[in-house]
């Protein structure tokens, strides 16, 4: 594949943004498959919730405990209502999340089919790219070769495992440290201390393991490869544009914390009006802000894929920055020392036999008073 001479450098950020921008069904096929799969999960939750309240029995005097407005009272009722049935809750919960988890498997892989070959079409067209050699079929992205569907998926199911392995570290972490604190020395604040490192390598190494399967997944939409090649795809492609990526990754981050602490001031608004408002009008204040944040955190997210596409589209000599022209030092030209001079000047008046009137009438008064003060005698 030959590529034109652009004359110019290209900010992968900058075209990442201005993608997102130009065609906004780049962030509604994210916005999609990822809101219809928040909604299911959201349905499921609060309907599995009212169905199991529904199955706890109520005696009157736990009724009468709930009304009587004392903690002691109400936490007594509540462990006699949930006592038996919170096994039962609990294996509800892991069934709808394991549902959920496998719609978001198939939703997500889908999704990233379209999303990412829609945005190599759109680069490709935009950087003014040839036609793909005949010679070049194996390394062009394929629309029909390879279980692109079946490596996708995969590649979810691998994110979801290590978002479980993540939970149980935390929860594995959360016992470790509490061998520290018993009930004979209890050490609280020791034990906060040292879960917090742990936490922190715990949820660093999640994040970096899903963000490079996440990476892995566009390898699997462009290329039809399989999950362990795209994986590979990935580590090699995060290698050699190492300063590119980690642009791109930095910048929509940044713009995304800043969109967060923005959503979280302006949901607070509602919240302090709660008891002057309505409980339904500061409920729907908090919701409409809510979802204005997921819509601007999905359009981050295809701004940052964006960028990624645009990385890996580009000739790696257009991601170069340009080399700073170099100052043009000229040798000095060493100064010409003066002649010298191989003759003498004969005018000169210390070197002249005669001299000047000006001295020679000086030394005619000089012996004129010389000879009035001289001895009459002599």
């Amino acid at each position: 594949m030959s590529y034109p001479d652009l004359g110019m450098r290209i900010s992968p950020t900058a075209e990442g943004f201005r993608a997102a921008f130009r065609r906004p069904s780049f962030t509604l096929a994210e916005i999609s498959w990822r809101w219809v799969t928040g909604a299911t999960a959201t349905t499921l939750f609060f309907f599995g919730l009212v169905e199991y309240l529904n199955t706890l029995p109520v005696s009157s005097g736990e009724l009468l405990f709930l009304r009587s407005r004392q903690p002691y009272l109400i936490g007594q009722a509540l462990a006699h209502i949930f006592r038996g049935s919170l096994a039962r809750g609990l294996l509800a919960l892991l069934l709808a999340a394991m549902l959920v988890s496998v719609l978001w498997m198939f939703a997500g892989a889908i999704g990233r089919i379209v999303t990412v070959r829609a945005l190599v079409d759109y680069f490709r067209v935009k950087l003014l790219l040839d036609a793909v050699d005949p010679e070049d079929a194996e390394t062009a992205p394929a629309s029909t070769r390879g279980p692109v569907l079946q490596s996708l998926v995969r590649l979810n199911f691998l994110r979801i495992m290590t978002a479980v392995a993540a939970v149980l570290g935390l929860v594995g972490a959360a016992i470790l440290v509490g061998f520290v604190s018993t009930d004979a020395k209890p050490r609280p604040g020791l034990a906060f201390v040292l879960f917090v490192p742990l936490a922190g390598v715990i949820c660093l190494a999640w994040s970096s393991l899903n963000w490079l399967l996440s990476l892995a997944g566009m390898f699997a939409a462009r290329d039809g490869a399989d999950a362990m090649r795209a994986i590979s795809s990935a580590v090699t492609f995060f290698r050699e544009r190492t300063g590119a990526v980690f642009a791109v990754s930095t910048w929509t981050g940044v713009a995304h914390l800043t969109a967060f602490v923005i959503a979280t001031s302006v949901v607070s608004f509602p919240m302090a009006l709660a008891g002057l408002l309505p409980g339904r009008v500061v409920f729907l204040g908090v919701l409409v802000v809510t979802l204005a944040y997921f819509a601007v955190a999905d359009w981050l997210y295809t701004a940052r894929l964006a960028g990624y596409v645009c990385i890996l589209e580009t000739p790696e000599a257009l991601l170069r920055p340009e080399p700073l022209p170099l100052p043009a030092f000229t040798s000095p030209q060493p100064a010409l020392a003066p002649p010298v001079r191989t003759t003498m000047d004969r005018d000169e008046l210390i070197l002249s036999d005669v001299p000047s009137r000006p001295l020679q009438s000086c030394i005619d008064r000089d012996e004129v008073i010389l000879s009035d003060h001289s001895d009459p005698s002599s």
